[in-house]
């Protein structure tokens, strides 16, 4: 007799993947021998500073990181999260209880749900958006309310358009700015009004701030925990990945308010067993270094960013430069839908882009580009680009 094997209803809940269309075309495209210039991945392509790989190395020879490490994070971590929250915004922490050790943000903000959300409660969060909050949400059975983001009111969502009962039945909100994959930003008056909402009607606030090290023209983004009463509402998620290039290294950071993190704390506790050791050494070494190696990479991503946006507009593409991330959310011309334009490019020039709409309805009608590629693929990107009109 066959045995039948059914996937848990929750893998249900997960919505098409729409970019499965667009690897398929990336093979087909590449299988033609064209040279495929990918501005769809959010990876760094520059290298983790060298003195942070050779702490790494250095701390991997020592055995005593070799055993399990604290689901919470190394001590001396923590307090290194402290000194660089201090010096980089002003925010105090305290290590013991407002600074949690994360396998990167991803992983925190997928399992936080878990340790806050009851089945059927209301999340309310940004749409476009990087999709882990809905997953994260969905998997621990609680429902979504979706706040769409317009280039009408700047990619901000409109707070006051949350309907009373709808606040009311609402635990937590997820918001990230600098924001993925709109590039926009926000400032302590729109982080003030969180803080509103949320004591006004007991939610959780859930800050994303992966991006706030990668900023340009002098600009700092502030972190949400900068804002009167943050703390005593909400918690904010960080991430060594994008500001050192350790994408794959996997460390992050929860900070802020200590009952929610010691929620999240007793989830990861009983799911993984911590970050590694020596991984957490050479993050030490990145949050009290200089920080020169952030600088240069901000130089770098802002001459992109010139270089790409700049040649767009005289093209005659309606982009504005992006203040932060090193994302361009890009307007699809007339006649164009966001898939049917990612689609266009890669079979006219064989350039990669996310049509928006993959991240949340309200990104029809844009797809999003990373300046995730030497300054010589943007030329020849935008060669191709000229060249078919």
């Amino acid at each position: 007799m066959t045995h039948i094997f059914e996937p848990a209803a929750r893998l249900g809940l997960i919505p098409p993947y729409l970019f499965k269309a667009i690897d398929e075309k990336k093979e087909e495209v590449k299988a033609r021998g064209v040279d495929i210039i990918d501005l769809g991945v959010g990876d760094p392509d520059l290298p983790t500073p060298r003195f942070i790989v050779e702490k790494m190395q250095k701390a991997v020879k020592d055995p005593s990181t070799h055993r399990y490490p604290l689901y919470s994070g190394m001590n001396l971590f923590r307090e290194a999260v402290a000194r660089w929250y201090l010096r980089r915004f002003g925010v105090v922490l305290d290590p013991e209880s407002e600074v949690l050790t994360l396998i990167g943000s991803k992983e925190g903000l997928a399992h936080l749900p878990l340790g806050i959300n009851d089945p059927e409660d209301i999340n309310l969060m940004t749409t476009p958006a990087y999709p882990v909050y809905q997953m994260g949400t969905l998997f621990a059975g609680a429902y979504c309310h979706f706040l769409p983001l317009t280039r009408e009111n700047d990619f901000l969502p409109e707070l006051k358009s949350i309907s009373p009962l709808v606040a009311r039945d609402a635990k937590a909100f997820f918001f990230n700015y600098p924001n993925n994959p709109t590039a926009a930003v926000a400032d302590k008056k729109f982080f003030s009004q969180v803080v509103d909402l949320c004591r006004e009607y007991n939610i959780v606030a859930v800050h994303d701030a992966a991006y706030t090290e990668l900023a340009y023209d002098g600009f700092q983004p502030p972190s949400f925990l900068e804002v009167k009463g943050a703390k005593e509402v909400g918690v904010e998620f960080h991430s060594l990945s994008k500001t050192y290039n350790m994408t794959g290294w996997r460390l992050g950071m929860a900070v802020g308010n200590r009952e929610v993190l010691a929620a999240l704390g007793k989830i990861k506790s009983n799911i993984d067993s911590g970050a590694f050791n020596a991984i957490q050494i050479a993050g030490i070494a990145a949050l009290d270094s200089d920080q020169s190696c952030v600088r240069d990479n901000c130089r770098i991503y802002q001459e992109r960013r010139d270089l790409l946006v700049g040649g767009l507009q005289k093209l005659g593409y309606d982009v504005n430069p992006p203040k932060a991330s090193f994302y361009v959310w890009l307007p699809v011309p007339k006649g164009f839908t966001s898939m049917s334009f990612t689609t266009h490019l890669l079979e006219q020039t064989g350039i990669v882009t996310i049509p928006g709409n993959g991240l949340g309805t309200p990104g029809e009608g844009y797809v999003r580009l990373a300046l995730t590629v030497p300054k010589e693929r943007i030329k020849e990107a935008l060669r191709r680009l000229k060249k078919i009109g």
